[in-house]
């Protein structure tokens, strides 16, 4: 890693002494920190910040009188996370600082998005007493690669517990700086490509990806389960990849139902965006995931596939489907790439074979032709009679990918 500074982003009228003692254990290990405060109304305890509040506060263009006064707490720290998000971006950028940690409670959520602003590579810490498995993480790691500690107890006082977590957390940081490395900007001459892939779709991913390494291609997965995908298309803008297979697009799905595998609206178009080829199937995009445990009453007299005793599988009804179709199609007109899609006969999903929960020819054939009728014309479409996990269908995609990958080069 670089020299420079690693950012301490925490609310310092709750958490100044924690903080204090966290940067002078850092110091201790040769390495060198800026500290800012994200705190809204109270003034920092027990430490000096580096950044203050109101100096973030001015960097976004206000002051913290007005922050202070924005109508609500909700929309102050909404404010201030944006501040202090671009002020981590900026400084990266010109290289002062070259990581991050984010301590606190609710709090260490704005920290978080400000690291979350560093790519991947760059060392990342979020140290809160709610990341623990009663809540969401989401808002600690985002797409990014982030070292999410538990405090175990709350970030009040320096005791042996919290000494304990922060001795640690420091030497963490201290090892990733002094061994760590970026994620490299892929090399002209590299050929890599992206994939995403869930449990019911493995076997058939596996086998494309060594279809591809024949071909000399590097296939680097991403687990479909509303980050990976948005991952994926992140990297992607990053030109990290020269074509990808989205082969199991079930995150634009789970929104309609509320299943916890939702992505972002963009989900599905960023990559035709930029124009990189792309082989394109709806793997298991005939269900919706949920935590077993709270699984919404309305839900349950609809067909369930029990994947394991954390998750619930939850049909979609075939209106559903349609609408579900119809957004597949729609979001890949807006590609002005290579794009070749195909749709298994054979079944989206593993409870989608014969005799499975998910069985279901009618509501196929309505995906199937909804989308068939919704795609432009230009766009390559293939139906085939294999299930989405069977092996034979990995190597077609990845087949269908070289050869668009051919086509661009020939038409370079």
């Amino acid at each position: 890693m670089s020299k420079g500074k690693v950012a301490i982003i925490a609310t310092l009228d709750t958490k100044g002494p924690e903080v204090a003692y966290l940067r002078d254990q850092l110091i201790r290990l040769g390495v060198s920190c800026l500290v800012i405060d994200t705190g809204i109304l109270g003034h920092p305890v027990g430490i000096v910040p580096d950044v203050s509040r109101a100096e973030l506060t001015e960097f976004g263009g206000t002051t913290l009188d007005a922050l202070q006064h924005a109508g609500s707490r909700g929309k102050a720290v909404t404010l201030m996370r944006r501040f202090v998000t671009d002020y981590v971006r900026e400084k990266y950028t010109s290289g002062d600082i070259v990581a991050g940690i984010s301590v606190g409670g609710v709090g260490a959520v704005m920290g978080a998005a400000a690291i979350q602003a560093m790519p991947v590579g760059v060392p990342k810490i979020v140290i809160a007493p709610t990341a623990s498995g009663h809540h969401e993480f989401g808002p600690y790691v985002g797409t990014k690669d982030v070292m999410v500690i538990h405090s175990i107890v709350d970030i009040l006082g320096v005791n042996d517990v919290s000494r304990t977590v922060f001795d640690n957390a420091a030497a963490a940081m201290k090892g990733m700086l002094d061994h760590g490395h970026v994620l490299p900007q892929r090399a002209p001459e590299t050929l890599t490509v992206a994939a995403t892939m869930l449990g019911n779709t493995t076997k058939a991913v596996e086998a494309l990806k060594e279809e591809l390494e024949k071909s000399g291609v590097e296939t680097v997965v991403f687990h479909s389960s509303g980050v990976g995908g948005p991952s994926m298309e992140e990297l992607a803008r990053q030109g990290q990849f020269v074509g990808v297979v989205d082969y199991t697009t079930n995150e634009i799905g789970d929104r309609r139902i509320g299943g916890i595998h939702d992505a972002t609206e963009e989900r599905l178009t960023v990559v035709g965006s930029l124009g990189i080829p792309q082989v394109v199937l709806p793997g298991c995009l005939d269900f919706a995931v949920f935590d077993a445990k709270t699984l919404p009453s309305e839900l349950r007299s609809r067909k369930i596939y029990d994947h394991n005793p954390e998750y619930a599988l939850v049909g979609y009804t075939h209106e559903e489907k349609r609408d579900i179709a119809r957004e597949f199609a729609t979001k890949l007109n807006q590609s002005v790439g290579l794009v070749h899609v195909i749709f298994p006969l054979g079944g989206l999903s593993i409870p989608a074979r014969e005799g499975g929960v998910f069985f279901d020819p009618e509501g196929d054939d309505i995906m199937r032709s909804t989308i068939q009728e919704t795609l432009r014309p230009d766009i390559g479409f293939e139906t085939c009679d294999s299930h989405i996990n069977d092996l034979e269908l990995g190597v077609l995609a990845a087949q269908r990918l070289l050869a668009l990958l051919n086509k661009e080069k020939g038409n370079e």
